[in-house]
Protein backbone atom coordinates (compact mmCIF):
# COMPACT_ATOMS: atom_id res chain seq x y z
CA UNK A 1 0.00 0.00 0.00
CA UNK A 2 1.16 3.61 -0.51
CA UNK A 3 0.57 6.50 1.31
CA UNK A 4 1.03 10.16 0.51
CA UNK A 5 1.42 11.92 4.01
CA UNK A 6 1.93 15.88 4.63
CA UNK A 7 1.40 17.77 7.21
CA UNK A 8 1.35 21.98 8.54
CA UNK A 9 0.56 23.24 4.89
CA UNK A 10 -1.34 26.39 6.93
CA UNK A 11 -3.07 27.32 4.18
CA UNK A 12 -0.59 27.72 1.85
CA UNK A 13 -2.42 27.07 -1.80
CA UNK A 14 0.79 27.01 -3.28
CA UNK A 15 1.87 23.92 -1.58
CA UNK A 16 -1.43 22.38 -1.39
CA UNK A 17 -1.32 22.45 -5.70
CA UNK A 18 2.10 21.23 -5.52
CA UNK A 19 1.16 18.04 -3.15
CA UNK A 20 -1.69 17.38 -5.42
CA UNK A 21 0.35 17.73 -8.55
CA UNK A 22 2.82 14.71 -6.56
CA UNK A 23 -0.12 12.87 -5.33
CA UNK A 24 -0.96 12.63 -9.42
CA UNK A 25 2.21 11.37 -10.47
CA UNK A 26 2.59 9.34 -7.87
CA UNK A 27 -0.70 7.10 -7.72
CA UNK A 28 -0.85 6.57 -3.91
CA UNK A 29 -4.11 4.65 -2.35
CA UNK A 30 -4.89 7.39 0.82
CA UNK A 31 -3.76 11.04 1.20
CA UNK A 32 -2.76 11.32 4.91
CA UNK A 33 -2.84 15.01 6.34
CA UNK A 34 -1.45 14.79 9.82
CA UNK A 35 -3.21 18.47 11.24
CA UNK A 36 -3.06 22.19 10.78
CA UNK A 37 -4.42 22.43 7.02
CA UNK A 38 -5.27 25.43 7.87
CA UNK A 39 -4.06 28.82 9.36
CA UNK A 40 -6.61 29.36 12.76
CA UNK A 41 -9.19 27.84 10.65
CA UNK A 42 -9.35 29.87 8.07
CA UNK A 43 -11.35 29.14 4.59
CA UNK A 44 -10.68 25.19 5.67
CA UNK A 45 -13.83 23.63 3.61
CA UNK A 46 -12.62 25.98 0.75
CA UNK A 47 -8.69 23.81 1.22
CA UNK A 48 -10.51 20.55 1.74
CA UNK A 49 -12.14 20.92 -1.56
CA UNK A 50 -9.14 21.46 -3.18
CA UNK A 51 -7.87 17.57 -2.87
CA UNK A 52 -11.47 16.68 -4.89
CA UNK A 53 -10.07 16.44 -8.03
CA UNK A 54 -7.73 13.41 -6.79
CA UNK A 55 -10.54 11.17 -5.85
CA UNK A 56 -8.98 9.22 -3.17
CA UNK A 57 -9.32 8.93 0.06
CA UNK A 58 -7.97 11.64 2.66
CA UNK A 59 -7.72 10.63 6.65
CA UNK A 60 -7.20 13.65 8.22
CA UNK A 61 -6.65 14.75 12.02
CA UNK A 62 -7.20 18.52 13.54
CA UNK A 63 -3.97 20.03 14.00
CA UNK A 64 -3.84 22.83 17.15
CA UNK A 65 -4.79 25.42 14.18
CA UNK A 66 -8.53 23.29 13.65
CA UNK A 67 -10.77 22.20 16.22
CA UNK A 68 -12.10 18.54 15.77
CA UNK A 69 -15.73 19.94 15.00
CA UNK A 70 -14.70 21.82 12.23
CA UNK A 71 -12.68 19.26 10.55
CA UNK A 72 -15.40 16.56 11.13
CA UNK A 73 -17.85 19.56 9.67
CA UNK A 74 -15.79 20.12 6.81
CA UNK A 75 -15.39 15.99 5.80
CA UNK A 76 -19.18 15.49 6.19
CA UNK A 77 -19.66 17.43 3.18
CA UNK A 78 -17.45 15.67 1.12
CA UNK A 79 -17.09 12.12 -0.18
CA UNK A 80 -13.70 11.62 -0.19
CA UNK A 81 -12.14 13.25 3.61
CA UNK A 82 -12.46 11.41 6.52
CA UNK A 83 -12.20 12.75 10.06
CA UNK A 84 -10.08 9.85 12.12
CA UNK A 85 -9.49 12.33 15.19
CA UNK A 86 -10.04 10.13 18.49
CA UNK A 87 -11.41 7.15 15.95
CA UNK A 88 -10.16 4.56 13.48
CA UNK A 89 -10.20 3.90 9.39
CA UNK A 90 -9.87 0.21 8.70
CA UNK A 91 -8.56 -0.94 5.34
CA UNK A 92 -8.10 -4.45 4.85
CA UNK A 93 -5.92 -5.49 7.78
CA UNK A 94 -4.66 -1.75 8.45
CA UNK A 95 -6.08 -0.12 11.43
CA UNK A 96 -5.44 3.68 11.06
CA UNK A 97 -5.58 5.22 14.56
CA UNK A 98 -5.85 9.20 14.39
CA UNK A 99 -5.67 11.53 17.51
CA UNK A 100 -5.07 15.50 16.30
CA UNK A 101 -5.34 19.08 18.01
CA UNK A 102 -2.79 19.94 20.85
CA UNK A 103 0.52 19.18 20.76
CA UNK A 104 1.62 21.21 23.72
CA UNK A 105 0.98 18.58 26.44
CA UNK A 106 3.25 16.40 27.92
CA UNK A 107 1.13 13.65 28.84
CA UNK A 108 -2.69 13.49 27.19
CA UNK A 109 -5.01 11.06 29.63
CA UNK A 110 -7.82 11.55 27.03
CA UNK A 111 -5.61 10.20 24.63
CA UNK A 112 -4.39 7.00 26.91
CA UNK A 113 -8.27 6.53 27.39
CA UNK A 114 -8.64 6.05 23.51
CA UNK A 115 -5.85 4.08 23.62
CA UNK A 116 -6.93 1.59 26.20
CA UNK A 117 -10.46 1.65 23.88
CA UNK A 118 -8.31 0.70 20.58
CA UNK A 119 -6.11 -1.83 21.97
CA UNK A 120 -9.06 -4.07 22.65
CA UNK A 121 -9.98 -3.76 18.80
CA UNK A 122 -6.52 -4.96 17.61
CA UNK A 123 -4.64 -8.37 17.74
CA UNK A 124 -1.22 -9.57 16.92
CA UNK A 125 -1.60 -9.96 12.94
CA UNK A 126 -3.60 -5.95 12.98
CA UNK A 127 -1.31 -4.11 11.67
CA UNK A 128 -1.50 0.04 13.22
CA UNK A 129 -0.59 3.46 11.25
CA UNK A 130 -0.67 6.08 14.08
CA UNK A 131 -1.61 9.43 12.49
CA UNK A 132 -1.25 11.87 15.43
CA UNK A 133 -0.32 15.89 15.40
CA UNK A 134 2.20 15.60 18.61
CA UNK A 135 5.37 13.86 17.72
CA UNK A 136 6.29 11.09 20.55
CA UNK A 137 8.59 12.41 23.47
CA UNK A 138 12.25 12.13 23.34
CA UNK A 139 13.36 11.57 19.09
CA UNK A 140 14.73 13.96 17.34
CA UNK A 141 11.38 15.04 15.47
CA UNK A 142 10.75 16.35 19.04
CA UNK A 143 14.20 17.92 19.80
CA UNK A 144 14.25 21.18 19.35
CA UNK A 145 18.70 22.16 19.53
CA UNK A 146 17.36 26.49 20.20
CA UNK A 147 16.14 24.91 23.53
CA UNK A 148 18.34 21.86 23.55
CA UNK A 149 15.48 19.89 25.11
CA UNK A 150 13.13 17.74 23.88
CA UNK A 151 8.80 18.92 23.21
CA UNK A 152 6.74 15.58 22.55
CA UNK A 153 3.89 13.86 23.88
CA UNK A 154 5.26 11.21 26.68
CA UNK A 155 1.26 9.51 26.08
CA UNK A 156 1.78 8.91 22.38
CA UNK A 157 5.56 7.39 23.17
CA UNK A 158 3.77 5.01 25.76
CA UNK A 159 1.34 3.64 22.92
CA UNK A 160 3.96 3.11 20.79
CA UNK A 161 6.35 1.22 23.32
CA UNK A 162 2.97 -1.08 24.35
CA UNK A 163 1.51 -1.32 20.33
CA UNK A 164 4.37 -1.12 18.31
CA UNK A 165 2.41 0.24 15.59
CA UNK A 166 4.07 0.08 11.60
CA UNK A 167 4.53 3.81 11.79
CA UNK A 168 3.45 7.20 13.52
CA UNK A 169 2.84 10.08 11.09
CA UNK A 170 2.87 13.17 13.02
CA UNK A 171 4.09 16.55 12.71
CA UNK A 172 3.55 20.12 14.62
CA UNK A 173 7.39 21.20 14.83
CA UNK A 174 7.97 22.89 11.51
CA UNK A 175 12.10 22.76 12.29
CA UNK A 176 11.67 18.59 12.50
CA UNK A 177 9.75 18.40 8.76
CA UNK A 178 10.76 15.79 6.71
CA UNK A 179 12.56 14.15 9.71
CA UNK A 180 12.32 10.10 10.19
CA UNK A 181 12.99 8.38 13.49
CA UNK A 182 12.48 4.88 15.45
CA UNK A 183 11.34 3.70 18.62
CA UNK A 184 12.11 0.01 18.89
CA UNK A 185 10.53 -1.06 15.47
CA UNK A 186 8.39 1.65 15.05
CA UNK A 187 9.19 4.39 12.42
CA UNK A 188 8.31 7.75 13.24
CA UNK A 189 7.73 10.28 10.22
CA UNK A 190 6.88 13.84 9.92
CA UNK A 191 6.26 14.36 6.09
CA UNK A 192 6.43 17.50 6.51
CA UNK A 193 5.02 19.27 2.87
CA UNK A 194 4.52 15.95 1.26
CA UNK A 195 6.17 12.35 1.65
CA UNK A 196 5.09 8.84 -0.22
CA UNK A 197 5.52 6.30 2.57
CA UNK A 198 4.97 2.73 1.64
CA UNK A 199 3.90 0.12 3.67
Amino acid sequence: MKLFAFTDVHGDRNIIKKIIKEAKEEHPDILICAGDLSNFGINFNRLLSMFETLKLPLLIIPGNHETQELVKNACKKTNFAISIHKGVFKLNNYFFFGYGEGGFEKEDREFENLAKKFKKEINKNSKVILITHAPPYKTNLDYLENTNSYHGNNSIRKFIEEVHPLINICGHLHENENKIGKINNTIIINPGKGKIIEI
